[in-house]
């Protein structure tokens, strides 16, 4: 067996609102978080994908997916489509897919995370269908069938952020990271109103984005600490080069220090461990590179005795149930994993009995797929009408 071709298709997703929606609201670092979704020539806010098939010889089919997000990846649609078309994609052709871990190392350098990880989850997935196996007992077996959610609540005001909140609680959601990072004091009333509207037993996480210095991430710990309003993380609270700023806030407060933009690679994840820089490293599956890399650092971590979760990243689906199949195959994975898309958008999945990853959820949680492969199939009639550009494979 042989790969014959690999193929990107873009497509864009509407979204309902930037993932900033006021003023003096989420991270100071973004500025304007506007920016990187929405311009002149693109003035709806929308997420955008390049969707990865690879076929092999024998007719055989795997799906991976990328993302695209110019203001956290650094690459437009357009760079990661040519990126899987141009560049990577060709050096795999005529190879043996069941040799994943030497074709990722022949596209293993600088750059591009998302583009390989949309080929590292189409090998997967390729691998697992042909196998008639899932891509959880590819990468570790399954020690759970349900994975819990947790949601990004868009920075806005205190009373907005609770109400979001709220409205999540009751379709099922038990867990939130709330986006701040401006004002330390500020953000701590954000995290106030939400702990006081949806009670003691939902967990709360917050993501700074790099908007703090570290003194400031310091008071806003202490804040928090101070009025009992029991944070799981702070995430990323400075920017991603100051792994001494970082090592200080992680020093001077009991809240457990994340990291998620200094996290991008094993090597970065080891950098951070040497610097004790970090409480938790942030898994992405874009970010590392594929399911792969990110196996990588979460065995870091474990090595290391620093816990580890599994961040949004964003997804048509596929993505999503890549994040399942590797939770469920680490145990160490105990946090409920991000799935911020969920309150977004809908997947644009194929299934008998309507989207198998929507609102509300049962448990708070959602089940791991258990088909071959990743375990679920697009909506070919879906993914043609969000296409971007160029021609979709059925």
């Amino acid at each position: 067996m042989k790969i014959a071709s690999i193929v990107g298709v873009p497509v864009r997703v509407p979204i309902p609102h930037a993932p900033y929606a006021a003023d003096r609201a989420g991270s100071k670092f973004h500025r304007d978080g506007r920016r990187s979704r929405i311009t002149p020539k693109r003035p709806t806010p929308l997420l955008e994908y390049v969707l990865v098939r690879i076929e092999t010889d024998t007719g055989a089919v795997g799906w991976g997916e990328s993302q695209v997000d110019i203001g956290f990846f650094g690459h437009t649609i357009e760079d990661v489509l040519s990126a899987v078309d141009d560049y990577l994609g060709p050096q795999l052709l005529g190879r043996d897919p069941f040799d994943r871990a030497h074709l990722m190392a022949l596209i293993d350098f600088r750059g591009h995370s998302t583009a390989k990880a949309g080929i590292d989850l189409a090998l997967h997935d390729l691998i697992g269908r042909v196998l008639g196996t899932s891509v959880s007992s590819l990468i570790g077996g399954r020690h759970t069938e349900r994975v819990g959610v947790s949601i990004e609540i868009a920075g806005g005001t205190p009373e907005a952020m609770a109400a979001e909140c709220v409205r999540l609680v009751e379709l099922g959601v038990r867990e939130f990271k709330a986006k701040i990072g401006w004002d330390p004091d500020e953000d701590a009333e954000r995290v106030r109103a939400i702990r006081t509207a949806v009670g003691p037993d939902v967990l709360l996480r917050a993501d700074a984005n790099q908007g703090y210095t570290p003194k400031e991430a310091i008071r806003f710990c202490r804040l928090v600490e101070r009025d009992d309003l029991r944070i799981g993380l702070l995430e990323q609270p400075v920017a991603v080069h100051d792994l001494d700023g970082m090592a200080l806030v992680r020093a001077s407060v009991d809240t457990p220090i994340c990291a998620d933009e200094a996290c991008y690679s094993p090597a970065d994840a080891l950098r951070i461990v040497r610097a004790g820089a970090a409480d938790v490293l942030n898994v992405k599956i874009g970010k590392a590179g594929g399911l792969q890399q990110a196996a990588k650092i979460l065995a870091i971590g474990e090595a290391a005795g620093v816990r580890c979760v599994l961040g949004t990243a964003f997804g048509t689906g596929l993505e999503i149930a890549a994040k399942l199949h590797l939770a469920a195959a680490h145990p160490g994975l105990a946090d409920a994993v991000e799935f911020t898309e969920l309150a977004l958008h809908g997947s644009l999945l194929a299934a008998a009995g309507g989207d198998p990853f929507a609102l509300p959820l049962v448990d708070g949680a959602l089940p791991v797929p258990k088909g071959p492969g990743l375990g679920v199939d697009l909506d070919m009639a879906s993914i043609r009408s969000h296409a971007a550009q160029r021609g979709v494979a059925a």
